[in-house]
Protein backbone atom coordinates (compact mmCIF):
# COMPACT_ATOMS: atom_id res chain seq x y z
CA UNK A 1 0.00 0.00 0.00
CA UNK A 2 1.30 3.13 -1.26
CA UNK A 3 2.01 6.05 1.39
CA UNK A 4 0.76 9.22 -0.39
CA UNK A 5 2.63 12.22 -0.17
CA UNK A 6 0.90 15.68 -1.59
CA UNK A 7 -0.52 15.28 -4.32
CA UNK A 8 -0.85 17.51 -7.54
CA UNK A 9 -4.49 18.71 -6.08
CA UNK A 10 -5.13 22.23 -6.79
CA UNK A 11 -1.63 22.96 -8.08
CA UNK A 12 -1.88 26.30 -5.35
CA UNK A 13 0.47 26.72 -2.92
CA UNK A 14 -1.39 26.39 0.88
CA UNK A 15 -2.05 29.49 2.46
CA UNK A 16 0.23 30.28 5.18
CA UNK A 17 -0.34 32.10 8.17
CA UNK A 18 1.00 35.73 9.34
CA UNK A 19 2.76 35.55 12.55
CA UNK A 20 0.90 39.01 13.54
CA UNK A 21 -1.65 38.77 15.65
CA UNK A 22 -4.86 40.39 14.31
CA UNK A 23 -5.86 41.20 17.76
CA UNK A 24 -9.88 40.56 16.92
CA UNK A 25 -10.08 38.83 20.09
CA UNK A 26 -8.14 39.97 23.27
CA UNK A 27 -7.32 37.80 26.33
CA UNK A 28 -5.86 38.66 29.39
CA UNK A 29 -3.83 36.50 31.80
CA UNK A 30 -6.35 35.76 34.91
CA UNK A 31 -5.79 32.80 37.48
CA UNK A 32 -3.36 29.88 37.75
CA UNK A 33 -3.30 26.64 39.81
CA UNK A 34 -0.25 24.29 40.62
CA UNK A 35 -1.07 20.72 40.97
CA UNK A 36 2.05 19.47 41.54
CA UNK A 37 5.38 19.14 40.77
CA UNK A 38 4.62 16.38 38.06
CA UNK A 39 3.89 16.73 34.66
CA UNK A 40 0.39 18.25 33.41
CA UNK A 41 0.20 16.25 30.06
CA UNK A 42 -3.45 16.65 29.13
CA UNK A 43 -6.41 19.16 29.91
CA UNK A 44 -9.81 19.16 28.42
CA UNK A 45 -13.54 21.10 28.92
CA UNK A 46 -16.05 18.62 28.85
CA UNK A 47 -18.48 19.33 25.78
CA UNK A 48 -20.46 15.98 25.83
CA UNK A 49 -22.99 17.86 28.58
CA UNK A 50 -24.36 21.21 28.00
CA UNK A 51 -24.60 21.14 32.09
CA UNK A 52 -21.33 20.88 32.56
CA UNK A 53 -19.44 23.14 30.09
CA UNK A 54 -17.45 25.21 32.53
CA UNK A 55 -16.15 21.64 33.80
CA UNK A 56 -12.87 21.14 33.14
CA UNK A 57 -9.84 18.29 34.03
CA UNK A 58 -6.27 17.28 33.90
CA UNK A 59 -4.43 14.52 33.98
CA UNK A 60 -0.93 14.40 36.01
CA UNK A 61 1.29 11.77 37.74
CA UNK A 62 -1.29 9.15 38.97
CA UNK A 63 -3.98 12.01 39.50
CA UNK A 64 -6.89 13.06 37.78
CA UNK A 65 -8.95 15.91 38.78
CA UNK A 66 -12.01 17.96 37.80
CA UNK A 67 -12.42 21.74 38.11
CA UNK A 68 -15.27 24.31 37.48
CA UNK A 69 -13.69 27.75 35.80
CA UNK A 70 -15.09 30.52 38.06
CA UNK A 71 -16.26 34.02 36.57
CA UNK A 72 -13.90 35.73 38.71
CA UNK A 73 -11.06 34.32 36.41
CA UNK A 74 -9.67 31.77 39.30
CA UNK A 75 -11.23 27.56 39.52
CA UNK A 76 -12.54 25.83 42.16
CA UNK A 77 -11.48 22.33 42.16
CA UNK A 78 -14.58 19.63 42.61
CA UNK A 79 -12.96 16.01 42.10
CA UNK A 80 -9.65 14.56 42.69
CA UNK A 81 -9.03 10.81 41.78
CA UNK A 82 -5.21 9.12 42.75
CA UNK A 83 -4.95 6.07 40.91
CA UNK A 84 -3.84 3.16 43.60
CA UNK A 85 -0.90 2.64 41.15
CA UNK A 86 1.73 5.55 42.61
CA UNK A 87 3.79 4.77 39.27
CA UNK A 88 0.93 4.95 36.73
CA UNK A 89 1.58 8.44 34.78
CA UNK A 90 -1.30 9.25 33.20
CA UNK A 91 -0.97 10.97 29.46
CA UNK A 92 -4.57 11.57 28.46
CA UNK A 93 -8.02 12.20 29.37
CA UNK A 94 -11.56 12.23 27.63
CA UNK A 95 -14.81 13.01 28.64
CA UNK A 96 -17.91 10.33 27.66
CA UNK A 97 -21.31 9.89 28.65
CA UNK A 98 -23.34 6.61 30.07
CA UNK A 99 -25.97 6.06 27.60
CA UNK A 100 -28.34 4.76 30.42
CA UNK A 101 -28.42 7.86 32.93
CA UNK A 102 -26.58 10.26 31.36
CA UNK A 103 -24.16 10.49 33.86
CA UNK A 104 -20.67 12.61 32.70
CA UNK A 105 -17.83 9.88 32.54
CA UNK A 106 -14.07 10.61 32.67
CA UNK A 107 -12.32 8.48 31.32
CA UNK A 108 -7.93 8.65 31.80
CA UNK A 109 -5.01 5.90 30.74
CA UNK A 110 -1.34 6.73 30.24
CA UNK A 111 1.48 5.01 31.09
CA UNK A 112 0.20 1.13 32.52
CA UNK A 113 -1.98 1.14 29.66
CA UNK A 114 -5.31 0.34 31.60
CA UNK A 115 -8.04 2.94 30.64
CA UNK A 116 -9.49 3.90 33.76
CA UNK A 117 -13.71 5.06 33.09
CA UNK A 118 -14.76 7.56 36.22
CA UNK A 119 -18.15 8.55 37.06
CA UNK A 120 -18.31 11.76 38.17
CA UNK A 121 -22.03 11.59 39.65
CA UNK A 122 -21.06 8.83 41.78
CA UNK A 123 -17.42 9.83 42.04
CA UNK A 124 -16.42 6.25 42.02
CA UNK A 125 -13.69 4.24 39.66
CA UNK A 126 -16.53 2.99 37.16
CA UNK A 127 -14.63 0.60 35.10
CA UNK A 128 -10.68 -0.10 34.38
CA UNK A 129 -10.24 -1.73 30.67
CA UNK A 130 -6.95 -4.14 30.22
CA UNK A 131 -6.02 -4.65 26.35
CA UNK A 132 -3.45 -2.65 25.03
CA UNK A 133 0.24 -4.14 25.44
CA UNK A 134 1.76 -1.05 26.57
CA UNK A 135 1.40 2.64 27.50
CA UNK A 136 -1.63 4.86 26.35
CA UNK A 137 -1.15 8.13 24.49
CA UNK A 138 -4.64 9.62 23.44
CA UNK A 139 -8.09 8.86 23.77
CA UNK A 140 -11.20 10.39 22.16
CA UNK A 141 -14.88 10.03 22.37
CA UNK A 142 -16.98 9.96 19.54
CA UNK A 143 -19.79 12.92 20.04
CA UNK A 144 -22.44 11.56 18.11
CA UNK A 145 -22.46 8.45 20.32
CA UNK A 146 -20.42 9.47 23.77
CA UNK A 147 -20.13 5.99 24.99
CA UNK A 148 -17.83 4.81 22.29
CA UNK A 149 -13.92 5.54 22.94
CA UNK A 150 -11.24 5.26 21.17
CA UNK A 151 -7.81 4.68 22.55
CA UNK A 152 -3.72 4.91 20.89
CA UNK A 153 -1.29 2.84 22.08
CA UNK A 154 2.34 2.47 22.14
CA UNK A 155 1.52 -1.28 21.31
CA UNK A 156 1.02 0.36 17.60
CA UNK A 157 -2.59 -0.18 18.01
CA UNK A 158 -5.62 1.87 17.89
CA UNK A 159 -8.92 0.12 19.96
CA UNK A 160 -12.29 0.96 20.29
CA UNK A 161 -14.19 0.38 23.41
CA UNK A 162 -17.77 0.42 24.85
CA UNK A 163 -17.82 2.17 28.01
CA UNK A 164 -20.99 0.92 29.04
CA UNK A 165 -20.37 -2.84 28.82
CA UNK A 166 -16.76 -2.74 28.81
CA UNK A 167 -15.72 -4.52 25.81
CA UNK A 168 -13.14 -3.66 23.42
CA UNK A 169 -14.96 -3.93 20.16
CA UNK A 170 -12.28 -3.34 17.33
CA UNK A 171 -8.75 -3.32 17.53
CA UNK A 172 -7.23 -1.45 14.44
CA UNK A 173 -3.28 -2.86 13.61
CA UNK A 174 -1.80 -5.85 11.50
CA UNK A 175 -0.54 -5.42 8.16
CA UNK A 176 -1.26 -1.87 7.66
CA UNK A 177 -1.27 -0.55 10.79
CA UNK A 178 1.26 1.89 12.54
CA UNK A 179 4.79 0.95 12.38
CA UNK A 180 5.16 2.60 15.98
CA UNK A 181 3.87 4.04 18.94
CA UNK A 182 0.56 5.32 17.88
CA UNK A 183 0.60 9.81 19.47
CA UNK A 184 -3.06 10.86 18.62
CA UNK A 185 -6.53 9.63 17.18
CA UNK A 186 -9.86 11.31 16.55
CA UNK A 187 -13.14 10.71 15.29
CA UNK A 188 -14.49 12.09 12.44
CA UNK A 189 -17.42 14.92 13.43
CA UNK A 190 -20.23 14.00 10.88
CA UNK A 191 -19.13 10.23 9.65
CA UNK A 192 -20.10 7.60 12.85
CA UNK A 193 -17.89 4.93 11.20
CA UNK A 194 -15.01 7.12 10.16
CA UNK A 195 -11.47 8.45 12.46
CA UNK A 196 -7.95 9.04 11.92
CA UNK A 197 -5.08 8.39 13.67
CA UNK A 198 -0.96 9.13 13.37
CA UNK A 199 2.19 8.51 15.33
CA UNK A 200 5.46 7.87 15.46
CA UNK A 201 6.04 6.31 11.96
CA UNK A 202 5.61 9.95 10.83
CA UNK A 203 2.05 9.13 9.36
CA UNK A 204 -1.99 9.95 9.06
CA UNK A 205 -4.27 6.88 8.61
CA UNK A 206 -7.83 7.52 7.62
CA UNK A 207 -10.05 4.25 9.36
CA UNK A 208 -13.49 3.01 8.15
CA UNK A 209 -15.39 1.38 10.36
CA UNK A 210 -18.35 0.99 7.43
CA UNK A 211 -18.36 -3.04 7.70
CA UNK A 212 -17.97 -4.01 11.15
CA UNK A 213 -20.53 -1.64 12.46
CA UNK A 214 -22.62 -4.71 13.40
CA UNK A 215 -19.78 -5.57 15.99
CA UNK A 216 -19.99 -1.50 17.73
CA UNK A 217 -24.29 -2.37 17.62
CA UNK A 218 -23.44 -6.19 19.19
CA UNK A 219 -21.30 -4.53 21.52
CA UNK A 220 -24.57 -2.85 23.66
CA UNK A 221 -26.35 -5.76 24.05
CA UNK A 222 -23.69 -8.17 24.74
CA UNK A 223 -24.98 -10.22 27.98
CA UNK A 224 -22.11 -12.17 28.33
CA UNK A 225 -18.12 -11.44 29.55
CA UNK A 226 -16.78 -9.08 27.70
CA UNK A 227 -13.71 -10.83 27.40
CA UNK A 228 -15.71 -13.19 25.14
CA UNK A 229 -17.22 -11.15 22.98
CA UNK A 230 -15.45 -11.33 19.32
CA UNK A 231 -13.37 -8.20 18.90
CA UNK A 232 -12.49 -8.05 15.39
CA UNK A 233 -8.86 -7.14 14.03
CA UNK A 234 -8.84 -4.42 11.35
CA UNK A 235 -5.65 -4.17 9.59
CA UNK A 236 -6.11 -2.23 6.83
CA UNK A 237 -6.83 1.87 6.77
CA UNK A 238 -8.60 3.47 3.74
CA UNK A 239 -5.48 6.11 3.69
CA UNK A 240 -2.07 6.32 4.36
CA UNK A 241 -0.72 10.20 4.15
CA UNK A 242 2.82 11.04 4.65
CA UNK A 243 2.25 14.60 5.55
CA UNK A 244 4.81 15.20 7.84
CA UNK A 245 8.78 13.81 7.66
CA UNK A 246 8.99 13.36 11.76
CA UNK A 247 6.40 12.16 13.96
CA UNK A 248 2.99 13.41 14.15
CA UNK A 249 1.83 14.02 17.72
CA UNK A 250 -1.77 15.31 17.27
CA UNK A 251 -4.53 14.78 14.58
CA UNK A 252 -8.12 16.38 14.90
CA UNK A 253 -11.01 16.79 12.28
CA UNK A 254 -11.81 19.74 10.76
CA UNK A 255 -14.93 19.15 8.57
CA UNK A 256 -13.70 16.76 6.11
CA UNK A 257 -10.03 18.03 6.06
CA UNK A 258 -7.39 17.27 8.85
CA UNK A 259 -5.56 19.00 10.94
CA UNK A 260 -2.16 17.73 11.88
CA UNK A 261 1.01 18.47 13.08
CA UNK A 262 4.74 16.85 13.65
CA UNK A 263 7.68 18.72 15.42
CA UNK A 264 8.38 21.43 12.30
CA UNK A 265 6.76 24.46 14.50
CA UNK A 266 3.76 24.81 12.45
CA UNK A 267 0.37 22.79 11.79
CA UNK A 268 -1.01 21.73 8.48
CA UNK A 269 -4.42 21.64 7.19
CA UNK A 270 -4.55 18.95 4.56
CA UNK A 271 -7.49 17.24 2.20
CA UNK A 272 -7.48 13.39 2.53
CA UNK A 273 -9.25 12.38 -0.84
CA UNK A 274 -9.90 8.65 -1.27
CA UNK A 275 -11.26 6.13 -3.22
CA UNK A 276 -13.70 4.22 -1.43
CA UNK A 277 -14.03 1.10 -4.02
CA UNK A 278 -10.40 0.88 -3.86
CA UNK A 279 -8.60 1.48 0.12
CA UNK A 280 -5.34 2.76 -0.10
CA UNK A 281 -5.63 4.55 -3.03
CA UNK A 282 -6.47 8.55 -3.26
CA UNK A 283 -4.44 11.91 -2.84
CA UNK A 284 -4.14 14.36 -0.86
CA UNK A 285 -3.73 17.95 -0.92
CA UNK A 286 -2.09 20.46 1.58
CA UNK A 287 -4.38 23.73 2.08
CA UNK A 288 -3.04 25.80 4.77
CA UNK A 289 -0.47 25.72 7.01
CA UNK A 290 -0.05 27.60 11.06
CA UNK A 291 3.26 28.53 12.14
CA UNK A 292 4.12 28.24 15.85
CA UNK A 293 7.81 29.28 16.88
CA UNK A 294 9.37 27.12 19.78
CA UNK A 295 7.15 24.28 19.13
CA UNK A 296 10.14 21.77 17.56
CA UNK A 297 9.76 18.74 20.49
CA UNK A 298 6.65 16.01 20.44
CA UNK A 299 3.64 15.31 22.29
CA UNK A 300 2.82 19.22 22.51
CA UNK A 301 -1.34 19.24 21.07
CA UNK A 302 -3.74 21.47 20.01
CA UNK A 303 -7.50 21.87 20.90
CA UNK A 304 -10.18 23.89 19.32
CA UNK A 305 -13.26 25.39 21.21
CA UNK A 306 -16.87 23.93 20.35
CA UNK A 307 -17.46 25.16 16.96
CA UNK A 308 -13.60 24.71 16.01
CA UNK A 309 -13.10 28.51 15.21
CA UNK A 310 -10.44 29.01 17.60
CA UNK A 311 -7.30 26.95 17.70
CA UNK A 312 -5.23 27.40 20.61
CA UNK A 313 -1.43 25.46 20.66
CA UNK A 314 1.31 25.89 23.48
CA UNK A 315 4.88 25.59 22.75
CA UNK A 316 8.49 24.61 24.50
CA UNK A 317 8.44 28.07 26.10
CA UNK A 318 5.12 28.38 27.73
CA UNK A 319 3.45 30.61 25.00
CA UNK A 320 -0.01 29.94 23.27
CA UNK A 321 -0.94 30.66 19.98
CA UNK A 322 -4.55 30.88 18.98
CA UNK A 323 -5.40 30.92 15.55
CA UNK A 324 -8.43 31.54 13.77
CA UNK A 325 -8.64 28.30 12.14
CA UNK A 326 -11.04 28.31 9.53
CA UNK A 327 -10.25 31.65 8.09
CA UNK A 328 -7.99 31.30 4.93
CA UNK A 329 -5.18 32.54 5.04
CA UNK A 330 -4.76 31.31 8.60
CA UNK A 331 -5.08 34.35 10.74
CA UNK A 332 -3.08 34.92 14.45
CA UNK A 333 -5.88 35.70 16.82
CA UNK A 334 -3.54 36.02 19.62
CA UNK A 335 -0.66 35.23 21.40
CA UNK A 336 -0.75 34.44 25.07
CA UNK A 337 1.84 34.35 27.53
CA UNK A 338 2.49 35.13 31.22
CA UNK A 339 5.72 35.99 32.55
CA UNK A 340 5.86 33.51 35.57
CA UNK A 341 4.93 30.54 32.58
CA UNK A 342 8.47 29.22 31.25
CA UNK A 343 8.03 25.78 30.59
CA UNK A 344 6.62 23.68 27.89
CA UNK A 345 2.49 23.52 27.05
CA UNK A 346 1.52 20.29 26.37
CA UNK A 347 -1.51 20.96 25.91
CA UNK A 348 -4.36 23.37 25.89
CA UNK A 349 -8.27 23.29 26.16
CA UNK A 350 -10.46 25.85 24.84
CA UNK A 351 -14.05 27.07 26.47
CA UNK A 352 -17.40 25.80 24.29
CA UNK A 353 -17.56 29.34 23.20
CA UNK A 354 -13.86 30.45 22.75
CA UNK A 355 -13.26 32.80 25.67
CA UNK A 356 -11.35 31.06 28.36
CA UNK A 357 -7.92 29.83 27.34
CA UNK A 358 -6.23 27.06 29.67
CA UNK A 359 -2.81 25.78 29.11
CA UNK A 360 -1.24 22.37 31.18
CA UNK A 361 2.42 23.11 31.72
CA UNK A 362 5.04 20.55 32.45
CA UNK A 363 5.71 22.28 35.76
CA UNK A 364 2.44 20.91 37.16
CA UNK A 365 0.82 24.30 36.45
CA UNK A 366 -2.52 25.12 35.00
CA UNK A 367 -3.03 28.79 33.47
CA UNK A 368 -5.52 30.60 32.86
CA UNK A 369 -6.40 33.53 29.72
CA UNK A 370 -10.21 35.08 29.35
CA UNK A 371 -10.78 36.70 26.71
CA UNK A 372 -11.20 40.85 27.73
CA UNK A 373 -14.60 42.04 26.84
CA UNK A 374 -16.36 39.09 25.87
CA UNK A 375 -20.26 40.10 26.09
CA UNK A 376 -19.51 42.18 23.50
CA UNK A 377 -17.33 40.20 21.09
CA UNK A 378 -20.43 38.21 20.69
CA UNK A 379 -22.19 40.91 19.32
Amino acid sequence: MAKLGPGQGLGCEAAEGSLVPSRKREYKPCGKHTEGKRPLYAIGFNFMDARYYDVFATVGGNRVTTYRCLENGSFAVLQAYVDEDKDESFYTLSWARDHVDGSPLLVAAGSNGIIRVINCATEKLAKSFVGHGDSINEIRTQALKPSLIISASKDESVRLWNVHTGICILVFAGAGGHRNEVLSVDFHPSDIERFASCGMDNTVKIWSMKEFWLYVDKSYSWTDLPSKFPTKYVQFPVLIAAVHSNYVDCTRWLGDFILSKSVDNEIVLWEPKTKEQSPGEGSIDILQKYPVPECDIWFIKFSCDFHFNQLAIGNREGKIYVWEVQSSPPVLTARLYNQQCKSPIRQTAVSFDGSTILGAGEDGTIWRWDEVDHASAKN
